[in-house]
């Protein structure tokens, strides 16, 4: 064979071998080499040159968070009580060496765990406490599979029950018992809304009783008030008229005593005679005597006067009549 040939083909070969070992790691991966089947370490995301003949990749880990469903565990309670939850476990691999030599498949060995985990956690509770305490039988599991499963360099981030499956019987009870408890709170409610209406219905009536009397009490405040302004009004009315009654009498008076000043003045400005004083007592005599008094004193001035006795004997038939100086008339 032609030595060039051999040489082309020999470098063909060698190119190709060289190819073939040019590995690319993706993105969240992480592969474990062997060197002569021993760890010799962990290709990251990149291009990488493998020994051929010496290097082989142990293992493709896969960093990304991983859900595991693993089917329905046989569980018993507390008080003895039979039934099938399956579990629901989140986690990720953290440590890729530790993950391939760490334990013999290791998802099988995590879906032992759990279930035996299970198992313990639920024996310690009744039906009641199961059904209403998942959170507490999560947090438990993640605790006890976290830390069997750090050595295996797998991390449990949590654990969800998916399904708690009673038997059949005890299933029919809980119906029972919700459809009861639903018809007592249905009741309960009936009640508290009848309640609540006759409450109204009285507050109503309450206030209507409350409004009446007040509408009551202010109308009969307003009548007060009216007529206590109306009798108000006539008495002063009735004031009124009566400080102008006394203002008339005492205009009266002034006018009857300013006309008597008047008189008075003029009968002086006139300078009367003797005669002419005489006659003006003697009427005033007169007017005198026919007022009602028993006794009249006749002045000494006018005893002189022609015809008194005659003048004054109609009037004085039952009087008394006496003179002030010179005598006294008795009956």
């Amino acid at each position: 064979m032609d030595p060039i040939v051999v040489i082309l083909l020999l470098v063909l070969v060698i190119a190709a071998v060289i190819i073939a070992n040019i590995k690319i790691v993706p993105q969240s991966y992480v592969w474990v080499i062997e060197r002569l089947g021993a760890y010799h370490g962990s290709w990251g995301t990149g291009i990488h040159v493998k020994v051929p003949f010496i290097d082989r990749i142990a293992k493709k880990v896969n960093l990304k968070e991983q859900v595991i469903d693993f089917p329905p565990q046989d569980v018993i309670t507390k008080d003895n009580v039979s039934m099938k939850i399956d579990t629901v476990i989140f986690f990720m691999i953290t440590n890729p060496m530790q993950f391939t030599y760490g334990v013999e498949r290791p998802i099988k060995a995590i879906e032992n765990l759990s279930a035996t985990s299970l198992r313990n956690i639920v024996g310690d509770l009744d039906l009641e406490a199961t059904l209403t305490s998942r959170d507490l039988i999560n947090s438990n599991i993640t605790r006890v599979l976290d830390e069997a499963t750090d050595r295996w360099g797998i991390k449990v981030i949590r654990v969800e029950l998916k399904n708690i499956i009673p038997p059949p019987e005890i299933q029919d009870s809980m119906e029972k018992q919700m459809k009861a408890d639903r018809e007592r709170r249905e009741k309960v409610i009936q009640a508290e809304a009848e309640k609540k209406s006759q409450v109204l219905v009285a507050e109503g009536e309450k206030e209507s009783k409350i409004l009446r009397a007040q509408a009551d009490k202010e109308a009969k405040i307003l009548a007060a008030e009216a007529e206590k302004q109306s009798m108000i009004l006539r008495a002063d009315a009735v004031k009124e008229q009566k400080i102008l009654e006394a203002q008339g009498e005492a205009q009266a008076i002034e006018m009857v005593q300013q006309s008597v000043a008047e008189s008075i003045v003029k009968l002086n400005s006139a300078n009367p005679n003797e005669a002419v004083i005489q006659l003006k007592s003697l009427e005033a005599f007169g007017k005198a005597a026919d007022g009602k008094a028993t006794k009249i004193i006749i002045p000494s001035e006018i005893q002189g006067l022609a015809g008194l006795a005659a003048g004054i004997q109609g009037v004085v038939d039952d009087k008394d009549v006496a003179t002030v100086k010179p005598k006294r008339i008795s009956e």
